[in-house]
């Protein structure tokens, strides 16, 4: 930025005026080696050298030998680019007056500004800000803290009128305060268009805390330089001394203004806002006065800052924890679709809006105050083409889309957020139009003539109150909101990507399941045909003719039609063991079924047992047919069974009444399959006799193959049983989850259900260490975690007597130990019924 740039009009060209400097002090600029190569030519006035003649000499025929280790002193402390020093009551020649001096680097430069030293005895600048500060930080809303600040100043200044002047998102800005002298016309209120501090300036703003005109009216004094420098290729945007631009100069004029300072306020390093001090005639603050002012102007920045920020971290830290649960909820969610439109109340509640729009796999969803669906469509197609992959935000919809003309009652302002890898899926924030009356210092459009400075821009000259219904524009979007929004993106980011990753993962454990039940199948199918070539050979074996073979192979093979029938029709779930023994009943005794006395609870069987148990029946009603009890016309068969806690279900067989027995002479396929189907399929016991009174067998079918089933009251002829309640959890629940998201819900869960405390690790190192340390009332495993699974921590609690579930996404018939075959096994994910629902069917297991 080469000297005062001072625009009335960003389009334009940069104004470049000669170097020049302000006349209250002088400059000179020395090179390395501390050679003078540029200087005012006012020097005349204060050291009593003509700048021609200075230009010649060195700086020690200049300046003192005290005064230059001064300075050089001070050069050491010189640290960025902005960096200037500031040195007070500085004697420049021996016997000569005090000067305060301004010291910065530019370019190759080192740039001595000097102005003569005023004595204040009243001025202590870091006292004076102290106790201006104390007065400030008593304001509690900002209005009055901008309102005390500006008085503050103007006690310190004597200025005028001090006002504290704050930019808009637009570039517009308003007087939000004002200290003024009695008579004077208020300007507290007005705005002013951003052409009257172009952006050239404001950068200047950014970099100089403090700038001050003493007196527009006196003539600058030019820089000359010696035959191998050019002063008007010297840089003085850090100059304390450095002229302004008659472009500023006559904006100055036409507001009646002899004197001018600003101090600026800035926020993260960013313009803010101005102190704007006004004085109707010339007038001139000492240096020391001036750095009191500039370190204030600092100060109050900071305070500025803090309780905006304060603002901003509680605005944040609200959005922040909905994100949380947000996050937590939609992990849980199977389609990244609903995953995104469940929760649009959650949005609004983030971030301040009127309405809500998703933009979700070619589908619109709308919530509160928003165009049309078809507006939105469109308005997509403007984002993904306009500002792809980034958060897009407006307060004015008109000004980038013109299409948002024809909605801006509805939707003024917008803040788009890009929700997918492509630019495709989209959330949209809308707000709505704020009608507002504005008071502008003049018409801000109204169009700059040729001025006294040439054929160039000039200043606006009318300064009266203009009033302006400004529409189509929202609420801004404040820093915060896009700061929430950056984290709402990231959030729903992660969430996606985690649903897509755990479809991918869904689907390819469903091609796992799909060719494991292919390979299973081809199992059956080949033990289904061993089992019948099987029963071909044994049954030819032992009958005597081909009509008894037929009928043998015949009966044998429609008990295992019928056992399949039954579980099939029941989707492969337990069958009633009563249906079991009435359908072998009636398939074979037909009118004489009655002679089958049955006693015992409601009880289910597994698909495997209940097909075993089948054959059993059927070789057991087949031999009492054929030579037992129910052979002769008056012989009974008591069927008696109950379910032992310990054992599982015995069944007593007991024939009377029939034929002498005679035990057989030879023991057939029929006996074979009698002994040791059970024992050899199910890991069961199985014991016939052949009693001279009738045949007695007892069979036990272990536990993990029985289900209790409800009993209807009163029903003769069956024991009652009481149905318990859904047990509720108590104390300490352990949880066993590699995915931080579904544990987190399961926490939730368990603490609905009882838990006072939940412990959750995310493999079986860290189970087993937490059982030693404290041994859970309840545990929910994850019965996959990754590359190793739950089953130690299920023996482990198996041993400790702790109920547990099993939790998995490969479905009820996942690959569980046999003495863990009563555990219930619930799929992911899981809500708080499903689990509720297990433990209703959960039964304690014994203690070892």
């Amino acid at each position: 930025m080469n000297r005062e740039v001072d625009l009335t009009n960003c389009d334009r060209e940069p104004i470049h005026i000669p170097g020049s400097i302000q006349p209250f002090g002088f400059l000179i600029a020395l090179l390395s080696d501390f050679s003078i190569c540029i200087a005012s030519e006012n020097v005349q006035q204060y050291l009593g050298i003509e700048c021609a003649d200075l230009l010649q000499r060195p700086v020690a025929g200049v300046l003192s030998e005290t005064a230059v280790k001064t300075i050089r002193g001070r050069v050491d402390y010189l640290t960025g680019p902005d960096a200037v020093e500031r040195v007070f009551g500085v004697q420049l020649q021996a016997d000569g007056p005090l000067f305060d001096l301004a010291i910065h680097f530019s370019g190759a430069y080192l740039i001595i500004e000097a102005e003569p030293s005023v004595i204040e005895t009243d001025v202590n600048s870091g006292e004076l800000v102290r106790l201006m500060l104390g007065r400030v930080r008593k304001t509690r809303t900002l209005t009055e803290l901008a309102q005390e600040s500006a008085r503050q100043l103007r006690i310190l200044t004597g200025f005028d009128r001090v006002m504290v002047y704050r930019f808009h998102p637009d570039g517009s800005g308003e007087v939000i305060a004002e200290a003024a002298s009695s008579g004077l016309e208020s300007f507290l209120g007005l705005h002013y268009p951003a052409s009257d501090i172009p952006k050239q300036a404001r950068l200047l703003y950014q970099r100089n805390w403090l700038r001050i005109i003493a007196d527009v009216n006196e003539t600058p004094a030019t820089l000359l330089s010696s035959a191998s420098h050019s002063a008007g290729l010297l840089d003085l945007s850090m100059s304390v001394l450095r002229s302004v631009s008659p472009i500023h100069i006559e904006y100055l004029r036409n507001m009646g203004v002899g004197a001018s300072m600003s101090v600026s306020i800035l926020r993260d390093g960013k313009l803010w806002g101005l102190f704007a001090c006004h004085h109707y005639s010339a007038r001139h603050l000492s240096f020391e006065r001036r750095t009191a002012a500039e370190l204030f102007g600092q100060m109050v920045s900071w305070i500025v800052e803090g309780r905006e920020r304060e603002d901003d971290v509680a605005y944040e830290a609200k959005a922040h924890r909905i994100q949380e649960r947000l996050m937590e909820t939609a992990a849980t969610h199977a389609h990244s679709k609903r995953a995104v439109i469940d929760f649009i109340p959650d949005y609004r509640r983030m971030i301040a809006c009127d309405g809500v729009a998703v933009w979700s796999e070619g589908e619109v969803t709308l919530n509160g105050e928003t165009p049309t669906e078809k507006e939105v469509r469109d308005l997509v197609d403007f984002i993904n083409r306009t500002s792809p992959g980034r958060i897009f935000a407006t307060s004015e919809i008109a000004k980038v889309y013109a299409a948002g003309e024809s909605y801006r009652d509805r939707a003024a302002g917008f803040l788009a957020i890009p929700i997918s890898r492509m630019p495709r899926d989209c959330l949209i924030f809308f707000r709505r139009e704020i009608l507002r009356s504005v008071n502008w210092a003049g018409d801000p459009n109204k169009p700059y003539l040729e001025g006294p400075n040439g054929p160039r821009l000039t200043p606006r000259k009318s300064f009266e109150l203009w009033q302006q219904v400004v529409r189509g524009q929202s609420k801004p979007w404040s820093s915060a909101d896009l700061h929430i929004a950056e984290g709402l993106r990231i959030t729903l980011l992660e969430v996606i990507l985690q649903l897509a990753d755990l479809a991918a993962r869904e689907r390819q454990g469903a091609q796992e399941r799909q060719e494991l039940m292919i390979a299973e199948l081809n199992h059956r199918v080949r033990n289904i045909l061993s089992l019948v070539r099987g029963l071909v050979a044994q049954g030819k074996d032992s009958a005597t003719g081909i009509e008894e073979f037929t009928s043998v192979l015949g009966g044998r093979i429609q008990a295992l039609a019928r056992a399949h029938d039954q579980i099939t029709n029941l989707n492969w779930a337990p069958v009633a063991l009563k249906a079991l023994v009435e359908s072998e009943a009636g398939a074979y005794l037909g009118s004489r079924a009655d002679r089958i006395q049955m006693d015992g609870p409601d009880v289910a069987l597994d698909p495997k047992a209940f097909a075993t148990l089948a054959l059993v029946v059927h070789e057991m009603m087949t031999n009492s047919a054929k030579y037992g009890a129910l052979a002769d016309s008056v012989g009974q068969v008591q069927i008696v069974w109950k379910v032992d806690q310990g054992s599982g279900l015995v069944i007593d067989w007991k024939e009377k009444g029939g034929p002498p027995v005679q035990p057989p002479s030879r023991r057939g396929f029929g006996t074979t399959i009698i002994e040791r189907s059970i024992p050899f399929d199910l890991k069961g016991d199985a014991e016939i006799r052949f009693d001279l009174l009738g045949v007695q067998a007892r069979f036990v079918i272990p536990a993990n193959f029985v289900e209790m089933m409800p009993t209807l009251a009163n029903a003769p002829g069956r024991i009652e049983m009481k149905e318990e309640a859904a047990p509720r959890l108590s104390d300490t629940a352990l949880i066993v989850e590699d995915n931080l998201i579904i544990a987190m819900s399961a926490e939730v869960i368990l603490l609905e259900l009882g838990a006072r405390h939940v412990d959750t690790v995310a493999s079986v190192t860290e189970a087993l260490k937490s059982i030693e340390r404290a041994r859970p009332n309840f545990a929910l495993l994850d019965l996959n975690l990754g590359s190793e699974s739950s089953i130690p921590v299920g023996n482990k609690l198996f041993e400790l007597g702790v109920p547990f579930i099993f939790a998995t996404g490969y479905g009820e018939r996942a690959p569980i130990p046999e003495e863990l075959g009563s555990v219930p096994v619930i799929q992911k994910p899981y809500t708080r019924e499903v689990v509720e629902n297990a433990l209703g069917r959960l039964i304690k297991l014994p203690s070892t």
